[in-house]
């Protein structure tokens, strides 16, 4: 490979970092606020807390609806689209005078959010495939996790020298500067096919084909729950560190910040561990650690009460190994629809959010005041994606003989 050629590909993964990292800024930059805006808009933190709960659903919502557009028209179209309506967004939220105005401000930042980072894997499966995929997933994924490590911090620093609009107007200058930096750096990596434009414009029958794809599947379910046991984790983390535990506002972050440290670390190991074995077998061995670590941090809670840094450590590795499962799940997936990677990587994505709204409600649901709810929905949900990884993948070799022939041919070429 040329100089010239892995300095275009180190700035392309860069630009798509950025442009991934643009959900996790938005969600975690605005926590530190939430009292200074309940009380600035007159309302209940609840009621500010929903417009977290809206910009989930809304950010799933547009990756469903941004993957079938990038497929059709294009990548660079659609992120633009996405950005511009971040941007309007971020100004809405500004300037909006009532709580009310600021859940429609978040809608329209989530929809404009998902529009945008849908195209991530889209871009990647049209420049590569097989291991390079995963690579450049991996690294994508490395580069973004210090969005999240930092933004509660940029948050909180915000607030130091000014209100809690400043937050959204540091969002609006982002996106608004990603826009053109994308515009002037990002080739289109997929123009609509004549095949395409013939066919006409239909998501539904495109996410069909994906759902109907048992071996695709089975690599959603692994995925999606993986990412659900994270979001139990966040919906139960004050509970347990801070109310629990009795750790300090101030000691919260750090706390929170090291399972972001330990899933960039596992990125790292992913990559690594590409060079050696099949992004399938690397998946396989991270689910079934993820679900060890699980079921020992629930036995050893329960017969010992472990103290705050055993509980740490154990959430750290369970965190840790999503890094192993995330981004060999997509591209295994995706890889199967060459001709519709961005619709695919929607609904791979979208279902994490699904499911990781079910982890938290469920975590919600059972609360008792301990951490014992939190721990065991975390345990389940790698126990789910592993059974269901298995009946998917066992379907897919009666219905289809050669299924799992193609599989292994995939995981051969990669």
């Amino acid at each position: 490979m040329s100089l010239g050629h892995t300095s275009r590909s180190s700035s392309l993964i860069w630009m798509l970092a950025a442009l991934i990292a643009i959900g996790p800024l938005a969600v975690d930059a605005y926590l530190p606020a939430m009292p200074d805006m309940a009380r600035d808009l007159n309302t209940s933190i609840h009621h500010v807390e929903f417009s977290l709960s809206f910009f989930l659903i809304a950010f799933g919502l547009g990756q469903l609806i941004g993957g079938p557009l990038s497929d059709q028209f294009g990548r660079r179209t659609t992120i633009s689209w996405g950005l511009v309506m971040f941007s309007l967004g971020s100004l809405l939220a500004i300037f909006t005078p009532s709580i009310e105005i600021l859940w429609l401000a978040r809608l329209l930042q989530a929809l404009g959010g998902g529009l945008g980072v849908v195209n991530t894997m889209g871009v990647i499966r049209d420049l590569y495939s097989g291991k390079e995929s995963t690579r450049a997933l991996s690294r994508v994924i490395s580069i973004m996790m210090a969005a999240p490590l930092l933004a509660p911090f940029l948050g909180s620093g915000l607030l130091l020298i000014s209100n809690w609009r400043s937050i959204f107007v540091f969002l609006l200058a982002y996106a608004l500067l990603l826009l053109l930096v994308l515009l002037r750096a990002l080739p289109e990596t997929r123009r609509a096919s004549s095949n395409s434009v013939e066919q006409g414009f239909h998501p539904f029958k495109r996410y069909g084909s994906v759902l109907r794809h048992p071996l695709a599947l089975g690599y959603l379910f692994s995925t999606a729950f993986s990412q659900a046991g994270m979001f139990a984790f966040i919906t139960g983390a004050a509970l347990i560190y801070m109310e629990y535990y009795g750790a300090s506002a101030q000691l919260f972050p750090i706390l929170f910040g090291m399972n972001i440290l330990t899933l960039m670390l596992f990125n790292r190991v992913n990559l690594w561990l590409l060079n050696h074995h099949e992004p399938i077998t690397i998946l396989r061995g991270g689910q079934a650690l993820q679900l060890t670590i699980g079921i020992l941090l629930v036995i050893c809670f329960v017969l010992f009460d472990l103290p705050l840094y055993a509980v740490v450590a154990g959430i750290m590795l369970f965190i840790g190994l999503h890094g192993l499962i995330m981004s060999n799940g997509i591209s295994s997936a995706v890889d199967y629809f060459p001709e519709s990677a961005a619709t695919a990587s929607a609904l791979m994505t979208a279902s994490g959010f699904m499911m990781g709204a079910l982890a938290g409600g469920l975590v919600g649901l059972l609360g008792d005041g301990s951490p014992t709810p939190t721990l065991v929905v975390m345990a389940c949900c790698p126990l789910a994606g592993i059974l269901l990884r298995r009946l998917c993948h066992a379907c897919a070799r009666p219905s289809s003989p050669n299924a799992q022939t193609k599989e292994e041919a995939t995981n051969s070429n990669r």
